[in-house]
């Protein structure tokens, strides 16, 4: 599999799983009749800010893994790269969506999240020089 494909295979499985949130929003949405906003139902409210989260980090993400592929990074660490991203995203989801409050999915879905856009902001850079 080369850097691009890898690319390829985290951005549909990451489309998967923000397609997964935003139906569960909308399955939400309709079984409580709020058609905008959250209504303070918490459970909406935990469902929305799931899938915002998800879109905020995965399109950089995204994009960093793209840029890395291009630039010659070498697949297994795209793969890395890729697969903290995804399963950071997972665990977040579901830690925030069966929890309220801080959570073992929570905190390690941040934690792999962050760890995976740190590593790749530091790898552009150098890239970037070289």
């Amino acid at each position: 599999m080369t850097a691009l494909q890898a690319v390829a295979l985290y951005a549909g499985l990451n489309t998967l799983l923000l397609l997964g949130l935003a139906l569960n929003v909308s399955r939400i949405r309709r079984r409580e009749k709020i058609s905008l906003g959250t209504g303070s139902h918490t459970l909406l409210e935990r469902a929305v800010r799931a899938h915002a989260n998800g879109i905020e980090n995965v399109a950089l993400g995204l994009v960093c893994l793209w840029l890395l592929a291009t630039l010659g990074l070498e697949p297994i660490w795209v793969h890395v790269l890729g697969f903290a991203l995804t399963f950071g995203r997972v665990f977040y989801s579901y830690g925030l969506l069966t929890k309220p409050g801080p959570s073992f999915g929570r905190i390690t879905g941040t934690g792999l999240t962050w760890a995976m856009l740190l590593a790749s902001a530091l790898l552009l850079i150098a890239r970037a020089f070289t």
